[in-house]
């Protein structure tokens, strides 16, 4: 098994956040960039407006790596035709996958025809665009039985609107990293989890990210079943080396 094909290698920090200036903080986006092409990783998960970068530094490298980005994040909480826009943009700047962070909290407030309307959309758009789609639904900010249900709910919408031949590209995904929980608790995956969140969206593929920092973590999640790792620390995972990136 070539753990390199399991892992989105990520950075999603805005200048902000990453506390940097603009110029210094694409120079990182561009140090992972260089990283995923050079190791082979499945693929490189970067904010939207870094999708067009990427796209020309892998091109240049005749690397297969694939690029990623994420979609309303990490709130999740725009209006439907906002995440749209947002996605179309990143299509056409060339991104392969699109990790949309699910209206969690419109869930949780019971809204479920808000949070159904969108992931159809979000996912027709992405099927008809030849995209792989993943859906964040952010399992620190739920209960176990929330898990459960919008984990159910993502699957039967796509069981009930697609062809089966679809549901390997939509995949439903643990966190986005960024969530802040209280008392230093998990805020990306667990096993606990991702076991919850294997259970009730099958057959669709599974994405666990956030938290995963070393080789034993990755591989026990892979035993799990998940298809794809999200982390910033892909390189030491490879290197079986332990890493305190927060993501």
């Amino acid at each position: 098994m070539d753990i390199r094909l399991f892992l989105d290698s990520t950075y999603l920090k805005t200048a902000s956040q990453a506390e940097l200036d603009e110029s210094q903080n694409q120079a990182v986006a561009e140090h992972f960039i260089k990283e995923a092409i050079e190791e082979g990783f499945k693929l490189i998960m970067i904010r939207p407006e870094m999708v067009a970068l990427a796209r020309k530094m892998i091109s240049e490298a005749g690397s297969n790596v694939q690029t990623g980005t994420v979609i309303d994040f990490p709130l999740g909480k725009s209006a439907i035709e906002d995440k749209l826009a947002e996605a179309t943009q990143a299509i056409a700047d060339g991104a392969d996958e699109l990790d949309f962070v699910c209206n969690y909290e419109a869930f949780k407030k019971g809204e479920t025809n808000l949070v159904k309307e969108e992931i159809l959309r979000g996912t027709q758009l992405a099927l008809a665009n030849n995209k792989i789609i993943k859906w964040i639904i952010e399992v620190a900010a739920l209960t176990d039985k929330q898990i459960i249900q919008l984990s159910a709910l993502i699957k039967n919408i796509v069981i009930a609107n697609f062809e089966e031949t679809d549901y390997a590209r939509v995949f439903v995904k643990s966190s986005t990293g960024f969530f802040q929980t209280n008392n230093n608790e998990p805020n990306g995956a667990t096993i606990p989890s991702v076991m919850m969140m294997l259970e009730n969206a099958s057959p669709l593929p599974v994405k666990a990210a956030g938290g995963v920092r070393n080789y034993q973590e990755a591989i026990a999640m892979i035993k799990l079943g998940v298809k794809r790792i999200g982390t910033s620390a892909a390189k030491a995972i490879v290197n079986g080396e332990n890493s305190q990136n927060e993501y």
